[in-house]
């Protein structure tokens, strides 16, 4: 456990590069405004519809003012149908509460969904009026803990009178609590329609605050604090109303990560947490978080279609029109990159080395995240190598990209003959893998000299008659190995291992 924690520390220190921004696991919230079915053209061209090369495409959706199981049906068909969709979306079963309901949907080839809880019942005053929902997932490729997250759906009381703000209270309460049990190495995010009007009001500071148990606390991954309500400063952060019904105003529309997600290391939000989010551009580099479709034009007026520099003039409108002629709202979206992977050869065979004299072999270490899958948005593999006392390794802590590999040269020494097993321990940041052990096996044998035997064998060195033998062993056809062992037949070899077996003439 000591070598477990100085490793870690070792590994945290070392200089990590900058997360990939539109890569990873995408996560969405939506409040889709009193859907029950219908509004199918919209929704497929705000979601799978490309400006400038640049869609919504996310992975998963925690979706509020859902109606019924026909409408959570009608929306997966809209998921999958959609023109650009890959067609591998599902739901989480519909679960009626009071009032309206969450949903949640997620793309089989992209996570494995673990299941869902209701965390607290929706009922009158002074409870909160809807249910809270929790949807737990872990993305494709990983087993363990440290690679879940939990996703809360929360539609919270509307309103700014002092019952309003209580009434959330209580369900920000609720959902801290639950975060405060989750499993340990579980991260978690809350997402959804939040109707809060200043991050100054008791539910955002129950949600966001130090407490005596932070183990269930969240962060705004943009660190955007203030009175966000009919105030232009928040433009490019503001969600409802697209319509231009009440004009785009409102910050209601917020996803919230936990400390496990700030770090940029392993599962981990995708952007500089603790940079505040732009005030000149939509398009900030520091960060995943997007308010889908508002470029900042559109402060307390309708959502901008003609010219809209985010999304273009189709999306906008689409936007506008999936709230059904509603008051509605506009999706948030973040990227998560995923964890690290780490890749090496089960075992490194040394074959017939001398004694006395140091043998070198490489030893490849690879991310072998799967790129394929989640592009760039997967996290440096950091680790050590941490060899058994007959092995000597480069020391230090080493950094490789996805889809990258570093490669070490190893050396094995002995002063006595006979075979040899060690082992290097490669310690890394992979949750799956923490430590994946490489076999070293060989034998040392007597250091006769090489160049006291009969030809043709005296031109060579140890180490090639040694490689030759671990590809004999390994059934490649003869004529196949290299230069300057191809030239020897099969008798020439057993001629070799006769006459060094006694002893060298």
């Amino acid at each position: 456990m000591r070598t477990r924690s100085l490793l870690l520390a070792a590994l945290c220190t070392t200089t990590l590069a900058a997360p990939a921004l539109g890569e990873g696991l995408r996560v969405v919230a939506w409040n889709i405004t009193n859907y029950a079915g219908g509004r199918d053209n919209a929704f497929k061209a705000a979601i799978y519809g490309q400006f400038e090369d640049r869609s919504m495409a996310p992975h998963v959706i925690a979706v509020q003012e859902m109606l019924s199981q026909t409408g959570t049906n009608a929306f997966v068909n809209i998921l999958n149908t959609a023109p650009g969709s890959p067609g591998d979306w599902a739901a989480a079963s519909f679960i009626n509460g009071n009032d309206t309901d969450n949903a949640f949907f997620y793309r089989t080839g992209m996570v494995t969904f673990l299941g869902q809880t209701v965390v607290s019942v929706g009922s009158g005053a002074p409870n909160h009026p809807r249910d809270i929902n929790r949807y737990d997932v872990r993305p494709i490729g990983y087993d363990s803990d440290e690679a879940v997250v939990a996703i809360y759906s929360v539609h919270m009381k509307a309103g700014s009178g002092s019952t309003d703000q209580a009434r959330r209270l209580v369900e920000a309460r609720a959902v801290r609590d639950d975060a405060e049990t989750l499993p340990e190495g579980w991260s978690f995010i809350i997402g959804g329609d939040f109707n809060i009007q200043s991050s100054n009001q008791s539910a955002y500071q129950e949600l966001i605050g130090v407490q005596a148990n932070n183990d269930g606390r969240f962060h705004d991954p943009i660190s955007t604090p203030g009175s966000w309500q009919n105030n232009g400063a928040y433009r490019y952060i503001h969600t409802q109303d697209p319509t231009g019904a009440g004009g785009m105003d409102d910050r209601y529309d917020q996803l919230l990560v936990s400390t496990s997600l700030t770090d940029s290391e392993g599962l981990s939000y995708i952007g500089a947490f603790g940079a505040p989010y732009s005030t000149t551009t939509w398009n900030d580099p520091n960060h995943s978080y997007r308010c889908w479709g508002n470029d900042g034009t559109s402060y307390n007026v309708a959502l901008t279609v003609a010219g809209n520099t985010m999304v273009g003039p189709t999306i906008a409108q689409a936007l506008k029109d999936s709230t059904g002629g509603q008051a509605g709202h506009l999706p948030v979206m973040l990227d998560l990159q995923v964890p690290a992977s780490v890749g090496a050869p089960g075992a490194i065979e040394f074959g017939f080395i001398p004694v006395g004299a140091p043998v070198t072999r490489s030893l490849g270490v690879s991310n072998a995240g799967n790129v394929a899958l989640w592009g760039a948005g997967i996290d440096d593999l950091d680790y050590m190598l941490l060899p058994s006392p007959g092995v000597t390794v480069p020391m230090g802590a080493f950094s490789v990209n996805a889809g990258a590999m570093l490669v070490h040269e190893i050396s094995v020494e002995s002063a006595v003959t006979g075979p040899f097993s060690e082992v290097v321990i490669i310690a890394s940041d992979d949750p799956d893998q923490p430590d994946v052990m490489v076999e070293i096996t060989g034998e040392f044998v007597n250091g006769c000299s090489v160049a006291d035997l009969a030809p043709p064998f005296g031109s060579l060195d140890f180490s090639d008659v040694s490689a030759f033998l671990i590809a004999l062993s390994s059934n490649e056809p003869q004529a196949d190995l290299a230069e300057p062992l191809g030239q020897y037949d099969f008798s020439d070899v057993v001629a070799f291992l006769s006459a060094f077996a006694a002893g060298c003439p």
